[in-house]
Protein backbone atom coordinates (compact mmCIF):
# COMPACT_ATOMS: atom_id res chain seq x y z
CA UNK A 1 0.00 0.00 0.00
CA UNK A 2 1.23 3.20 -0.87
CA UNK A 3 0.96 5.84 1.81
CA UNK A 4 2.78 8.79 0.22
CA UNK A 5 -0.21 10.65 -1.69
CA UNK A 6 -1.76 10.71 1.69
CA UNK A 7 0.90 12.31 3.65
CA UNK A 8 2.44 14.28 1.46
CA UNK A 9 0.44 17.47 2.13
CA UNK A 10 1.70 17.71 5.63
CA UNK A 11 5.13 16.82 4.55
CA UNK A 12 4.67 19.87 1.56
CA UNK A 13 3.30 22.07 4.34
CA UNK A 14 6.61 21.47 6.62
CA UNK A 15 8.82 21.86 3.25
CA UNK A 16 7.57 25.74 2.71
CA UNK A 17 8.18 26.58 6.43
CA UNK A 18 11.65 27.94 5.28
CA UNK A 19 10.23 30.08 2.19
CA UNK A 20 8.63 32.21 4.92
CA UNK A 21 12.46 33.08 6.10
CA UNK A 22 13.12 34.75 3.06
CA UNK A 23 14.15 38.19 4.03
CA UNK A 24 13.93 37.83 7.96
CA UNK A 25 16.98 36.34 8.53
CA UNK A 26 17.77 38.55 11.76
CA UNK A 27 13.96 38.05 12.56
CA UNK A 28 13.74 34.31 12.36
CA UNK A 29 16.96 34.19 14.25
CA UNK A 30 16.50 36.75 17.07
CA UNK A 31 13.40 35.38 18.09
CA UNK A 32 15.24 31.37 18.37
CA UNK A 33 17.57 33.39 20.82
CA UNK A 34 15.33 35.11 22.60
CA UNK A 35 13.48 31.68 23.24
CA UNK A 36 16.85 30.17 24.21
CA UNK A 37 17.89 33.02 26.39
CA UNK A 38 14.32 32.95 28.48
CA UNK A 39 15.07 29.33 28.87
CA UNK A 40 18.71 29.18 30.12
CA UNK A 41 18.34 32.19 32.23
CA UNK A 42 16.28 29.86 34.68
CA UNK A 43 19.64 27.56 34.77
CA UNK A 44 22.67 27.30 37.54
CA UNK A 45 25.23 28.27 34.62
CA UNK A 46 22.97 31.07 33.01
CA UNK A 47 22.65 32.79 36.24
CA UNK A 48 26.53 32.34 37.25
CA UNK A 49 27.11 34.44 34.50
CA UNK A 50 24.61 36.84 34.18
CA UNK A 51 22.52 35.57 31.09
CA UNK A 52 19.52 36.27 33.05
CA UNK A 53 19.66 40.00 33.19
CA UNK A 54 20.27 40.32 29.10
CA UNK A 55 17.97 40.40 26.70
CA UNK A 56 18.94 39.69 22.69
CA UNK A 57 22.24 39.29 21.20
CA UNK A 58 24.00 41.33 22.46
CA UNK A 59 22.98 40.42 25.98
CA UNK A 60 24.32 37.07 24.83
CA UNK A 61 27.86 38.69 23.76
CA UNK A 62 27.93 40.30 27.17
CA UNK A 63 27.13 36.74 28.90
CA UNK A 64 29.54 34.80 26.61
CA UNK A 65 32.31 37.44 25.57
CA UNK A 66 33.71 34.63 23.68
CA UNK A 67 32.99 31.31 22.11
CA UNK A 68 33.14 27.51 23.91
CA UNK A 69 34.78 24.58 23.30
CA UNK A 70 33.96 21.13 25.00
CA UNK A 71 36.70 21.24 27.04
CA UNK A 72 35.34 24.58 28.62
CA UNK A 73 31.92 23.34 29.46
CA UNK A 74 33.65 19.35 30.14
CA UNK A 75 32.96 19.89 34.24
CA UNK A 76 29.18 21.24 33.51
CA UNK A 77 28.15 18.28 31.43
CA UNK A 78 29.78 15.31 34.00
CA UNK A 79 27.76 17.56 36.54
CA UNK A 80 24.34 16.95 33.92
CA UNK A 81 25.90 12.80 33.77
CA UNK A 82 26.09 12.49 37.45
CA UNK A 83 22.13 13.96 37.22
CA UNK A 84 22.20 17.44 38.87
CA UNK A 85 19.52 19.07 37.12
CA UNK A 86 18.93 22.59 35.49
CA UNK A 87 23.21 22.56 34.48
CA UNK A 88 23.37 24.37 31.29
CA UNK A 89 19.14 23.66 30.28
CA UNK A 90 16.35 23.15 32.95
CA UNK A 91 16.00 19.84 34.10
CA UNK A 92 17.47 16.78 34.02
CA UNK A 93 19.32 15.29 31.58
CA UNK A 94 19.23 11.76 30.84
CA UNK A 95 20.66 11.19 27.34
CA UNK A 96 24.38 12.10 25.95
CA UNK A 97 25.58 11.25 22.36
CA UNK A 98 29.56 10.23 22.73
CA UNK A 99 31.75 11.87 20.45
CA UNK A 100 35.42 11.55 20.37
CA UNK A 101 38.42 14.37 19.37
CA UNK A 102 38.60 16.03 22.76
CA UNK A 103 42.39 16.44 23.96
CA UNK A 104 41.10 16.01 27.49
CA UNK A 105 39.55 12.67 27.26
CA UNK A 106 38.97 10.12 25.02
CA UNK A 107 35.53 10.90 24.41
CA UNK A 108 33.08 13.55 24.91
CA UNK A 109 29.36 13.98 25.74
CA UNK A 110 26.98 16.12 24.16
CA UNK A 111 23.57 16.76 26.17
CA UNK A 112 20.43 15.12 24.40
CA UNK A 113 17.86 17.18 26.01
CA UNK A 114 13.73 16.92 25.32
CA UNK A 115 13.56 20.00 23.74
CA UNK A 116 16.57 19.48 21.45
CA UNK A 117 14.90 15.62 20.11
CA UNK A 118 11.76 17.68 19.80
CA UNK A 119 12.87 21.18 18.30
CA UNK A 120 15.97 19.88 16.46
CA UNK A 121 16.66 16.67 15.64
CA UNK A 122 13.31 15.20 14.81
CA UNK A 123 12.18 18.51 13.42
CA UNK A 124 15.42 18.57 11.05
CA UNK A 125 14.81 14.76 10.19
CA UNK A 126 11.07 15.63 9.04
CA UNK A 127 12.78 18.31 6.37
CA UNK A 128 14.66 16.16 5.05
CA UNK A 129 12.02 14.18 4.14
CA UNK A 130 9.80 17.09 3.18
CA UNK A 131 12.38 18.66 0.79
CA UNK A 132 12.93 15.50 -0.89
CA UNK A 133 8.76 15.04 -1.49
CA UNK A 134 8.73 18.74 -2.55
CA UNK A 135 11.56 17.75 -4.99
CA UNK A 136 10.50 14.80 -6.25
CA UNK A 137 6.95 14.21 -6.70
CA UNK A 138 6.55 10.89 -8.37
CA UNK A 139 8.15 9.83 -5.10
CA UNK A 140 6.79 6.60 -3.64
CA UNK A 141 8.73 6.82 -0.51
CA UNK A 142 5.64 5.42 1.74
CA UNK A 143 5.19 2.43 -0.55
CA UNK A 144 7.78 0.91 1.26
CA UNK A 145 10.12 0.75 3.98
CA UNK A 146 13.17 2.57 5.57
CA UNK A 147 16.03 1.23 6.14
CA UNK A 148 17.62 3.63 9.00
CA UNK A 149 21.60 2.52 9.70
CA UNK A 150 22.35 3.43 13.40
CA UNK A 151 25.05 3.11 15.53
CA UNK A 152 24.49 1.82 19.59
CA UNK A 153 24.74 2.95 23.17
CA UNK A 154 28.24 2.71 24.93
CA UNK A 155 28.99 -0.02 27.41
CA UNK A 156 30.36 2.84 30.25
CA UNK A 157 30.04 0.88 32.98
CA UNK A 158 30.90 3.49 35.32
CA UNK A 159 27.46 5.63 34.45
CA UNK A 160 24.44 6.71 36.86
CA UNK A 161 21.79 4.29 36.95
CA UNK A 162 19.42 5.62 34.15
CA UNK A 163 21.91 7.79 32.20
CA UNK A 164 22.54 6.76 28.23
CA UNK A 165 25.74 7.60 26.04
CA UNK A 166 26.20 6.26 22.83
CA UNK A 167 25.91 7.27 19.18
CA UNK A 168 23.45 9.96 18.57
CA UNK A 169 21.15 7.68 16.10
CA UNK A 170 20.69 5.34 18.79
CA UNK A 171 19.31 7.62 21.02
CA UNK A 172 17.05 9.25 17.59
CA UNK A 173 16.03 5.44 16.91
CA UNK A 174 15.42 4.66 20.35
CA UNK A 175 13.42 7.57 21.31
CA UNK A 176 11.29 8.04 17.68
CA UNK A 177 7.66 7.75 17.64
CA UNK A 178 6.10 3.81 17.49
CA UNK A 179 4.21 4.51 14.70
CA UNK A 180 7.85 5.44 12.74
CA UNK A 181 9.13 2.13 13.61
CA UNK A 182 5.91 0.49 11.07
CA UNK A 183 7.50 2.32 8.24
CA UNK A 184 11.27 1.17 8.64
CA UNK A 185 13.67 -1.78 8.97
CA UNK A 186 15.27 -3.10 10.91
CA UNK A 187 13.54 -3.82 14.55
CA UNK A 188 15.04 -1.63 17.27
CA UNK A 189 16.50 -4.57 18.96
CA UNK A 190 18.68 -5.60 16.03
CA UNK A 191 19.39 -1.35 15.29
CA UNK A 192 20.79 -1.30 18.75
CA UNK A 193 23.03 -4.11 18.76
CA UNK A 194 26.87 -2.93 19.91
CA UNK A 195 28.35 -5.83 18.51
CA UNK A 196 28.79 -5.49 14.48
CA UNK A 197 30.19 -8.87 13.92
CA UNK A 198 26.95 -10.05 15.04
CA UNK A 199 24.60 -6.94 14.10
CA UNK A 200 26.23 -7.27 10.38
CA UNK A 201 24.22 -10.09 9.63
CA UNK A 202 21.06 -9.16 11.55
CA UNK A 203 20.80 -6.35 9.84
CA UNK A 204 21.36 -7.83 6.31
CA UNK A 205 18.59 -10.24 7.46
CA UNK A 206 16.42 -7.89 8.33
CA UNK A 207 16.35 -6.27 5.51
CA UNK A 208 17.20 -8.59 3.06
CA UNK A 209 13.03 -9.57 2.06
CA UNK A 210 11.60 -5.80 2.85
CA UNK A 211 10.87 -3.59 0.46
CA UNK A 212 12.99 -0.76 0.82
CA UNK A 213 12.55 2.35 -0.64
CA UNK A 214 14.94 4.63 1.19
CA UNK A 215 18.04 4.44 3.14
CA UNK A 216 19.56 6.71 5.66
CA UNK A 217 22.76 6.70 7.14
CA UNK A 218 26.98 7.01 6.76
CA UNK A 219 28.03 6.43 3.39
CA UNK A 220 30.76 4.25 4.28
CA UNK A 221 29.14 2.56 7.15
CA UNK A 222 26.16 1.77 4.58
CA UNK A 223 28.65 0.62 1.94
CA UNK A 224 29.12 -2.59 3.45
CA UNK A 225 25.88 -3.22 4.66
CA UNK A 226 24.98 -3.04 1.02
CA UNK A 227 27.65 -5.01 -0.26
CA UNK A 228 27.05 -7.56 2.24
CA UNK A 229 22.77 -8.13 1.25
CA UNK A 230 23.93 -8.15 -2.67
CA UNK A 231 26.46 -11.09 -1.45
CA UNK A 232 24.04 -12.56 0.67
CA UNK A 233 21.10 -12.60 -2.78
CA UNK A 234 23.81 -13.36 -5.36
CA UNK A 235 23.35 -9.65 -6.87
CA UNK A 236 25.66 -7.37 -8.20
CA UNK A 237 23.49 -4.44 -7.91
CA UNK A 238 21.41 -3.63 -5.43
CA UNK A 239 18.21 -2.91 -7.06
CA UNK A 240 17.76 -6.60 -7.79
CA UNK A 241 17.03 -6.82 -3.92
CA UNK A 242 14.92 -3.80 -3.42
CA UNK A 243 13.69 -2.49 -6.93
CA UNK A 244 11.76 0.17 -5.38
CA UNK A 245 14.88 1.49 -3.90
CA UNK A 246 15.06 5.85 -5.07
CA UNK A 247 16.84 7.47 -2.24
CA UNK A 248 20.16 7.52 0.01
CA UNK A 249 19.57 10.43 2.82
CA UNK A 250 23.57 10.59 3.68
CA UNK A 251 25.44 12.87 6.15
CA UNK A 252 28.25 12.56 8.62
CA UNK A 253 30.99 12.32 6.72
CA UNK A 254 31.50 13.75 3.08
CA UNK A 255 29.61 11.20 -0.01
CA UNK A 256 32.08 12.91 -3.07
CA UNK A 257 34.51 9.49 -2.48
CA UNK A 258 31.59 6.80 -2.33
CA UNK A 259 29.96 8.30 -5.29
CA UNK A 260 32.14 6.18 -7.71
CA UNK A 261 31.23 3.06 -5.65
CA UNK A 262 27.60 3.30 -4.90
CA UNK A 263 27.25 4.14 -8.95
CA UNK A 264 28.79 0.71 -9.59
CA UNK A 265 25.78 -0.91 -7.15
CA UNK A 266 23.18 0.77 -8.43
CA UNK A 267 20.83 1.74 -11.41
CA UNK A 268 21.62 5.28 -12.78
CA UNK A 269 18.58 6.82 -11.12
CA UNK A 270 19.27 6.40 -8.12
CA UNK A 271 18.94 9.61 -5.64
CA UNK A 272 21.13 11.48 -3.15
CA UNK A 273 20.04 14.10 -0.39
CA UNK A 274 22.34 15.46 2.34
CA UNK A 275 22.02 16.91 5.54
CA UNK A 276 24.00 18.60 8.36
CA UNK A 277 23.30 16.31 11.39
CA UNK A 278 25.80 16.28 13.82
CA UNK A 279 25.94 15.17 17.66
CA UNK A 280 25.95 18.89 18.89
CA UNK A 281 22.40 19.16 16.37
CA UNK A 282 20.75 19.18 13.05
CA UNK A 283 21.47 22.11 11.31
CA UNK A 284 20.77 21.98 7.58
CA UNK A 285 19.56 19.89 4.58
CA UNK A 286 20.26 20.17 1.03
CA UNK A 287 17.10 21.67 -0.83
CA UNK A 288 18.52 21.83 -4.54
CA UNK A 289 18.94 19.03 -7.19
CA UNK A 290 21.15 21.51 -9.12
CA UNK A 291 23.75 22.21 -5.92
CA UNK A 292 24.43 20.18 -2.80
CA UNK A 293 24.66 23.44 -0.97
CA UNK A 294 21.92 22.81 2.03
CA UNK A 295 19.63 25.02 3.83
CA UNK A 296 20.28 26.34 7.34
CA UNK A 297 17.66 25.41 9.97
CA UNK A 298 16.86 28.90 11.67
CA UNK A 299 13.60 27.77 13.66
CA UNK A 300 15.19 24.68 14.76
CA UNK A 301 16.23 25.61 18.51
CA UNK A 302 19.59 26.72 16.96
CA UNK A 303 21.34 30.09 17.15
CA UNK A 304 24.10 30.87 14.46
CA UNK A 305 27.19 32.08 15.00
CA UNK A 306 30.11 32.43 12.37
CA UNK A 307 33.70 33.01 13.04
CA UNK A 308 35.25 34.35 10.15
CA UNK A 309 38.92 32.00 9.51
CA UNK A 310 41.35 35.53 10.04
CA UNK A 311 40.42 35.09 13.37
CA UNK A 312 40.24 31.82 14.87
CA UNK A 313 43.87 32.69 16.15
CA UNK A 314 42.92 35.25 18.21
CA UNK A 315 42.10 35.07 22.20
CA UNK A 316 38.65 36.33 21.64
CA UNK A 317 37.51 35.90 17.75
CA UNK A 318 35.21 38.10 16.98
CA UNK A 319 31.78 36.25 15.43
CA UNK A 320 29.10 37.68 12.93
CA UNK A 321 25.40 36.59 13.41
CA UNK A 322 23.67 34.02 10.23
CA UNK A 323 22.35 38.18 8.96
CA UNK A 324 25.96 39.47 8.55
CA UNK A 325 27.63 36.65 6.90
CA UNK A 326 29.25 37.05 3.16
CA UNK A 327 28.89 34.56 0.37
CA UNK A 328 31.69 32.29 -0.43
CA UNK A 329 33.36 33.06 2.85
CA UNK A 330 34.15 30.16 5.10
CA UNK A 331 33.55 29.98 8.94
CA UNK A 332 33.90 28.45 11.40
CA UNK A 333 30.67 27.18 13.14
CA UNK A 334 29.43 28.59 16.88
CA UNK A 335 25.94 27.54 17.69
CA UNK A 336 23.58 28.35 20.95
CA UNK A 337 21.30 25.49 21.15
CA UNK A 338 18.25 24.20 22.93
CA UNK A 339 20.37 20.94 24.06
CA UNK A 340 22.23 23.60 26.60
CA UNK A 341 25.14 24.53 24.49
CA UNK A 342 26.01 28.25 24.60
CA UNK A 343 27.97 29.79 21.80
CA UNK A 344 29.68 26.32 21.48
CA UNK A 345 31.97 25.47 18.73
CA UNK A 346 31.64 22.22 17.31
CA UNK A 347 34.48 22.55 15.26
CA UNK A 348 33.01 22.53 11.65
CA UNK A 349 33.89 25.22 9.33
CA UNK A 350 31.43 25.79 6.56
CA UNK A 351 31.02 27.84 3.04
CA UNK A 352 28.22 30.03 2.52
CA UNK A 353 27.00 29.71 -0.40
CA UNK A 354 24.28 32.25 -0.48
CA UNK A 355 22.74 34.14 2.13
CA UNK A 356 19.11 34.78 1.31
CA UNK A 357 18.02 31.90 1.37
CA UNK A 358 21.14 30.90 3.84
CA UNK A 359 22.29 27.55 2.23
CA UNK A 360 25.86 26.52 3.23
CA UNK A 361 28.19 23.44 2.36
CA UNK A 362 30.48 21.71 5.20
CA UNK A 363 34.52 22.62 4.53
CA UNK A 364 36.04 21.10 7.05
CA UNK A 365 37.19 20.82 10.54
CA UNK A 366 39.13 23.57 12.12
CA UNK A 367 41.96 21.53 13.17
CA UNK A 368 43.95 18.70 11.67
CA UNK A 369 41.86 15.41 11.37
CA UNK A 370 40.56 12.61 9.32
CA UNK A 371 37.11 11.79 9.18
CA UNK A 372 36.72 9.89 5.64
CA UNK A 373 34.94 7.01 7.35
CA UNK A 374 33.16 8.75 10.46
CA UNK A 375 35.88 8.06 12.47
CA UNK A 376 36.95 11.61 13.98
CA UNK A 377 40.51 10.92 14.76
CA UNK A 378 41.79 14.24 15.84
CA UNK A 379 45.99 15.04 16.30
CA UNK A 380 45.27 14.89 19.96
CA UNK A 381 44.62 11.21 19.60
CA UNK A 382 46.87 10.44 16.81
CA UNK A 383 50.04 12.35 19.17
CA UNK A 384 49.08 10.14 22.45
CA UNK A 385 49.02 7.25 20.78
CA UNK A 386 52.37 7.73 18.68
CA UNK A 387 54.25 8.49 21.94
CA UNK A 388 52.90 5.92 23.44
CA UNK A 389 54.08 3.10 21.47
CA UNK A 390 57.34 4.62 20.70
CA UNK A 391 57.63 4.33 24.45
CA UNK A 392 56.76 0.72 24.45
CA UNK A 393 58.85 -0.24 21.41
CA UNK A 394 61.77 1.66 22.51
CA UNK A 395 61.68 3.85 19.00
CA UNK A 396 62.09 7.43 17.93
CA UNK A 397 60.24 9.04 15.59
CA UNK A 398 61.42 12.37 13.85
CA UNK A 399 58.16 13.18 11.68
CA UNK A 400 54.99 11.70 10.53
CA UNK A 401 51.31 12.33 8.54
CA UNK A 402 48.42 9.90 8.39
CA UNK A 403 45.74 10.11 5.27
CA UNK A 404 42.86 7.62 4.38
CA UNK A 405 42.78 4.84 1.77
CA UNK A 406 39.94 5.23 0.30
CA UNK A 407 37.88 1.11 0.07
CA UNK A 408 38.31 -0.03 -3.54
CA UNK A 409 36.23 -2.87 -4.95
CA UNK A 410 38.59 -5.79 -2.93
CA UNK A 411 39.72 -3.74 0.46
CA UNK A 412 37.85 -1.87 2.67
CA UNK A 413 39.32 1.60 3.49
CA UNK A 414 42.14 2.41 6.18
CA UNK A 415 44.53 5.00 7.21
CA UNK A 416 48.09 5.05 5.37
CA UNK A 417 50.92 6.47 8.23
CA UNK A 418 54.12 7.44 6.04
CA UNK A 419 56.52 7.95 9.48
CA UNK A 420 60.40 9.19 9.64
CA UNK A 421 62.05 7.12 12.23
CA UNK A 422 65.24 8.18 14.19
CA UNK A 423 65.18 4.63 16.07
CA UNK A 424 63.54 2.30 13.82
CA UNK A 425 61.23 -0.57 15.70
CA UNK A 426 62.42 -3.96 15.11
CA UNK A 427 58.96 -4.73 12.97
CA UNK A 428 57.45 -2.09 11.01
CA UNK A 429 54.72 -4.59 10.80
CA UNK A 430 54.30 -4.67 14.81
CA UNK A 431 55.02 -0.80 15.09
CA UNK A 432 51.53 -0.81 13.02
CA UNK A 433 49.62 -3.49 15.07
CA UNK A 434 50.81 -1.31 18.11
CA UNK A 435 49.94 2.00 16.76
CA UNK A 436 46.36 0.84 15.50
CA UNK A 437 45.60 -0.60 18.93
CA UNK A 438 46.50 2.06 20.45
CA UNK A 439 44.39 4.80 18.50
CA UNK A 440 41.78 2.53 19.34
CA UNK A 441 41.91 2.99 22.93
CA UNK A 442 42.18 6.83 22.44
CA UNK A 443 39.43 7.18 19.76
CA UNK A 444 35.93 5.58 20.65
CA UNK A 445 34.76 6.76 17.11
CA UNK A 446 37.64 4.81 15.48
CA UNK A 447 37.38 1.81 17.87
CA UNK A 448 33.68 1.36 16.42
CA UNK A 449 35.30 1.40 12.96
CA UNK A 450 37.63 -1.12 13.43
CA UNK A 451 35.37 -3.47 15.30
CA UNK A 452 35.96 -6.47 13.53
CA UNK A 453 37.26 -5.17 10.73
CA UNK A 454 34.06 -4.51 9.20
CA UNK A 455 33.82 -1.14 8.09
CA UNK A 456 37.68 0.00 8.40
CA UNK A 457 41.09 -2.30 7.86
CA UNK A 458 43.83 -2.12 10.56
CA UNK A 459 46.15 1.04 9.41
CA UNK A 460 49.43 0.19 7.18
CA UNK A 461 52.78 2.08 7.81
CA UNK A 462 55.10 3.28 5.21
CA UNK A 463 59.02 3.97 6.41
CA UNK A 464 60.18 7.52 5.22
CA UNK A 465 63.48 7.50 4.10
CA UNK A 466 65.43 10.31 6.13
CA UNK A 467 65.04 14.12 5.07
CA UNK A 468 61.91 13.62 3.15
CA UNK A 469 59.63 15.98 5.45
CA UNK A 470 62.40 18.58 4.93
CA UNK A 471 62.42 18.01 1.26
CA UNK A 472 58.63 18.58 1.47
CA UNK A 473 58.38 21.59 2.99
CA UNK A 474 61.63 22.92 0.75
CA UNK A 475 59.80 22.36 -1.73
CA UNK A 476 57.15 24.31 -0.36
CA UNK A 477 59.13 27.58 0.67
CA UNK A 478 58.69 26.89 4.35
CA UNK A 479 61.54 25.14 5.35
CA UNK A 480 62.94 26.58 8.80
CA UNK A 481 59.35 28.87 8.87
CA UNK A 482 56.31 28.24 10.64
CA UNK A 483 55.28 26.07 8.21
CA UNK A 484 54.43 22.15 10.03
CA UNK A 485 54.10 18.94 8.50
CA UNK A 486 50.06 18.38 8.85
CA UNK A 487 49.89 15.44 11.59
CA UNK A 488 47.04 14.47 9.90
CA UNK A 489 44.48 15.10 6.18
CA UNK A 490 41.28 14.09 4.96
CA UNK A 491 42.48 14.07 1.96
CA UNK A 492 46.10 12.43 -0.31
CA UNK A 493 46.82 16.09 -1.46
CA UNK A 494 50.17 16.11 0.99
CA UNK A 495 50.32 12.22 1.43
CA UNK A 496 50.27 11.50 -2.12
CA UNK A 497 53.47 14.12 -3.00
CA UNK A 498 55.39 12.89 -0.18
CA UNK A 499 54.89 9.52 -1.28
CA UNK A 500 56.38 10.37 -4.42
CA UNK A 501 59.32 11.93 -2.94
CA UNK A 502 59.69 9.17 -0.79
CA UNK A 503 60.45 6.80 -3.75
CA UNK A 504 63.00 9.35 -5.02
CA UNK A 505 66.62 9.02 -3.75
CA UNK A 506 67.92 12.38 -2.14
CA UNK A 507 70.64 13.89 -4.95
Amino acid sequence: MNLTPLVRPWFLHKASRPMSWRGRVEEVQRAQLDMLMARGGRTKWGVSVGLDKGRGYEGLLRAVPAPQAYPDIRELTMRMISGEPDVLWPGVTRRFAQSSGTSDGKSKYIPITADSLRLNHYEGGTQVVAQYLRLYPDSRLFAGKGFILGGSYANELSLPRGVMVGDLSATLIDCINPLVNLARVPSKRVALMADWEEKLPALIEASLREDVTNISGVPSWFLTVLKGVMERAGVGCIHDVWPNLEVFFHGGISMLPYFGQYAKITRPDMRYLESYNASEGFFAVQDTVESRAMLLLLESGTFYEFIPLSELDSDRPRAVPAWEVEEGEVYSLVITSCNGLWRYTPGDTVRVESVDPLRITIAGRTKCFINAFGEELMVENAEAAMTRVCHEMGCEVVNYTAAPVYASDNSRGRHEWLIEFEREPESIEAFAEALDKALQDVNSDYQAKRSHGIFLDRLTVVKGRRGVFNEWLAATGKLGGQRKVPRLANDRKVMDKLIEMNLKFKI
